[in-house]
C-alpha cells in the first residue's frame, strides 16, 4: 500500500519527445501518485514552469538529458543554485546508457537516473520512493519552523518571548551605537492586574493579555518588536526612534489599551502604565540592561504619579514625565 500523507501533489515532466511526454504522463496519472502531470519541451519550459506558480506544489521533476535550447544537466544547474528549487528532486529519464553520464548527472544533483526504455513498475517505484521522500522532508521543515516559533514565541500571546526580546535588543543597541541612530524601549505593566485576576478569573486575565497584545502589535511598525517579558509586562522596541517620537508612541498605545472592551467582561476597565528609555545625545551604553534598567525606573514612576500614564527617562541624565 504506497503511502499517503494528504498532500496536492504534481509532478513535471521535461522531454523534447512529445510522444515520450505523453506516455510517462499517462503511467503517472494511472498511478494517482500525482493530481497534477506538467508537460515541458525542454529545461527552457520546464524553467517557466518552475518559476510560477506551479513550482508550490512541485514534488517532482522527471527530465530528459539531452534536449534543446536548454539540457537536462542545464536544468540541473539552474535548479541547485535556486534555494527554492534545489528541494524539488530531478529523476533523469533518458535513453543514454552510459555510466560517465548517469555519475556525471547524479553529481550535477539529480537524485535518481534511469534509462529508456523503462519498466512502468520501476519507474512509478522509484518515482514513489522520492515522492514520499520529498513529504517527509516538508513534513520535517513544517514542524522545525513550528518548533522554532514555541521557542521564540510567547504561547499566550503570540509576541516575542523575554529570550527572543533580549537577542533582538542587543542586536538593535550594536546596530544604533554603529550607525548612530537613536532607540527606545517601552515597558508597559498592565495596572492593578491581580484584581483583574481576583475579581473575574485568570481565563479573563488571559484574554486581557492577548488583546493587549494585540493593540500593541496593531500600533507599532513591522520593524518594531513586541514581547510579553513576564506576567503581566510587555515590552516595545522601537529602532530609530527618538525620545519625542517614542513618548508619542506610548501615548498611542495607552489609548488604545482603554478602549479594549471584552465581551466575557463587560464593563471591564483595561489600564497600563509605561517607562519610556531613549538614547539622548550621547552614545547609549553597550549594557542592554542598562537600558531596560532605565525603562523600568520610568515605569516606576509612571506608577508612583498615579498610573495610567508613561514617564521618560533619556540616557544622556534629561528626564521628563
Amino acid at each position: 500500500m504506497p503511502l499517503d500523507y494528504g498532500f496536492m501533489s504534481s509532478c513535471l515532466v521535461v522531454d523534447d519527445s512529445a510522444v515520450a511526454r505523453q506516455a510517462v504522463r499517462r503511467v503517472l496519472l494511472r498511478s494517482e501518485l500525482f493530481d497534477e502531470v506538467v508537460l515541458a519541451a525542454d529545461g527552457a519550459e520546464a524553467l517557466a514552469v518552475l518559476e510560477g506558480e506551479e513550482a508550490r506544489r512541485l514534488d517532482l521533476v522527471l527530465c530528459d538529458l539531452m534536449m534543446p535550447e536548454l539540457d537536462g544537466f542545464g536544468l540541473l544547474e539552474r535548479m541547485v543554485g535556486d534555494a527554492a528549487l534545489r528541494a524539488v528532486p530531478v529523476i533523469v529519464l533518458t535513453g543514454q546508457d552510459a555510466p560517465d553520464l548517469m555519475v556525471r548527472a547524479l553529481e550535477a544533483g539529480a537524485a535518481d537516473y534511469l534509462t529508456k526504455p523503462f519498466h512502468d513498475a520501476e519507474l512509478l517505484a522509484r518515482v514513489r520512493v522520492h515522492r514520499n521522500l520529498k513529504h517527509l522532508r516538508d513534513e520535517l521543515e513544517a514542524a522545525n519552523a513550528r518548533l522554532h516559533e514555541l521557542a521564540v514565541r510567547d504561547p499566550l500571546t503570540g509576541v516575542f518571548n523575554r529570550r527572543q526580546w533580549s537577542a533582538h535588543l542587543a542586536h538593535e543597541l550594536e546596530r544604533c551605537r554603529r550607525h548612530e541612530h537613536p532607540l527606545a524601549v517601552l515597558m508597559l505593566d498592565l495596572d492593578h492586574f491581580k484584581q483583574i485576576n481576583d475579581r473575574h478569573g485568570h481565563a479573563i486575565g488571559d484574554l486581557v493579555l492577548v488583546a493587549v497584545a494585540d493593540r500593541l502589535c496593531k500600533g507599532v511598525r513591522g520593524a518594531d518588536t513586541v514581547a510579553r517579558y513576564g506576567g503581566e509586562e510587555f515590552t516595545v522596541l522601537l529602532p530609530e526612534t527618538s525620545a519625542e517620537e517614542a513618548t508619542l508612541v506610548a501615548a498611542r498605545l495607552l489609548d488604545s489599551v482603554r478602549t479594549i472592551e471584552l465581551p466575557a467582561a463587560p464593563g471591564l476597565a483595561v489600564r497600563a502604565s509605561v517607562g519610556i528609555a531613549a538614547t539622548g545625545t550621547v552614545p547609549p551604553p553597550d549594557d542592554p540592561h542598562a537600558l531596560m534598567a532605565a525603562a523600568d525606573r520610568a515605569l516606576y514612576e509612571a506608577k508612583r504619579g498615579g498610573r495610567d500614564r508613561a514617564c521618560l527617562e533619556v540616557l544622556d541624565g534629561v528626564a521628563a514625565g
